[in-house]
């Protein structure tokens, strides 16, 4: 059973959009390299195909997996507990596993290979965050015992480095005025 977390509506409601905000820079980002990647592919050019797989496979690793395990822990841990985020939980982490998986065979592949390792990339994580804005994280905001503002203070991962200074900030006490 959950114990009922206090919450403030005005911080739930900031670091949702700041998740989601996060969620569709990194899409835009993916979509990007995708495209860049495609394009080389599909004009036999070498150097570039070569440039872009590099990009877009550090972008996965510094980004995306880190991404991915930084909601395994306090994002998924509350609802993954709870009878009614259980199995949307477990299957957005089997996802994760997916990603993972992909994430690896771009790193070997090449040509067409790593062209369609790219695009599947791009639409397994445009499916994985539509469930997380539309599913998930409305579903911590809505629970008495979750805080979604709770559950992504200090991770920039989910947030991203310009929504995380906002949200602890709102987060903290209001400073004590000092007796003169």
């Amino acid at each position: 059973m959950q114990t009922p977390v206090p919450k403030n509506a005005e911080d739930e409601a900031r670091a949702l959009a700041a998740v989601q905000t996060h969620h569709a820079g990194m899409l835009k980002r993916l979509d990007a390299l995708v495209t860049a990647l495609t394009h080389a592919v599909r004009a036999d050019d070498a150097a570039a195909e070569h440039d872009a797989h590099e990009v877009l496979v550090e972008w996965c690793e510094t980004e995306l997996v880190p991404h991915a395990l930084a909601e395994e822990g306090p994002l998924y841990g509350g609802a993954g507990d709870a009878p009614e985020g259980r199995l949307l939980v477990a299957g957005m982490l089997a996802e994760h596993q997916v990603i993972v998986g992909l994430v690896e065979r771009l790193r070997a592949a090449q040509g067409v290979d790593a062209a369609v390792a790219a695009g599947a990339i791009g639409e397994v994580f445009t499916l994985h965050l539509d469930k997380e804005n539309r599913l998930l994280m409305p579903f911590i905001v809505a629970s008495p015992g979750l805080s979604l503002a709770e559950s992504v203070a200090g991770l920039h991962e989910l947030v991203g480095e310009a929504h995380l200074h906002a949200i602890q900030h709102s987060a903290e006490p209001p400073a004590r005025p000092v007796d003169g």
